[in-house]
């Protein structure tokens, strides 16, 4: 294992990129449904909560199927994606990753953020909208503030839950953590439960640190 460091700290770097700009994503597309789902608009609340229930409740691999094997059939490919950084290469397979995740994850957080939007008390919107304030401002000045705090905990989990959905990409020919270990087992079978080992830590800290960050907001925020 310490001969192949080099591998190791590549594959988890190809994790930790897909796990930040996927939590990016997930955030600000989280958000968008959330904003739909309370708006007042029926057709948008209906179309987020149709999409939060059909994403929320298909499998992953299902997701990653769809994008990386039908979607290119309807035109939908991202082999345009050519992005090089150093010695990482960022091409469809991070992409298709990247959406498919993004995606899935996005209902988690939707579902997290409307939990703390529903624990901000109905009189503050309504003094909201009594001052003249129109849904926008309602939203991003007054409610989300507070969803926000509120939902830390449960969007914290939606985030580390993805973090540990990353490993679904290694299916889908993406060099990060996970196959990379199985590469390494593959080529040092004798040594399979040290590499495990390695990796399973690899895994634990980097979902120690989100908690760490989690509780790091819970705390300056002073959530119960």
């Amino acid at each position: 294992m310490l001969d192949n460091l080099d591998e190791f700290f590549k594959g988890f770097g190809y994790t930790l990129a897909l796990f930040l700009v996927c939590a990016v994503a997930s955030l600000v597309l989280g958000t968008l449904l959330v904003a739909m789902r309370v708006g007042p608009i029926a057709v948008l609340r209906s179309l987020a909560a149709v999409y939060v229930s059909v994403v929320r409740n298909t499998p992953l691999v299902l997701i990653f199927i769809f994008f990386h094997f039908a979607a290119p059939i309807i035109g939908i490919n991202f082999r345009w994606v050519q992005v090089h950084i150093g010695s990482y290469d960022f091409t469809s397979a991070f992409a298709t990753a990247f959406v498919a995740l993004s995606l899935y994850t996005a209902c988690f957080v939707c579902e997290g953020l409307r939990s703390g939007v529903n624990a901000v008390p109905m009189g503050q919107a309504e003094a909201a909208r009594a001052i003249g304030l129109p849904f926008s401002g309602v939203m991003t000045q007054v409610v989300l503030p507070q969803a926000i705090r509120a939902s830390v905990p449960p969007v914290a989990s939606a985030l580390i839950a993805m973090l540990k959905n990353t490993s679904v990409a290694a299916i889908f020919f993406l060099a990060e953590a996970t196959a990379t270990m199985r590469g390494l087992t593959n080529d040092y079978s004798s040594q399979r439960i040290g590499i495990f080992l390695a990796f399973a830590i690899g895994y634990i800290v980097l979902v120690e640190i989100v908690s760490m960050i989690s509780l790091t907001f819970e705390r300056r925020w002073r959530i119960a």
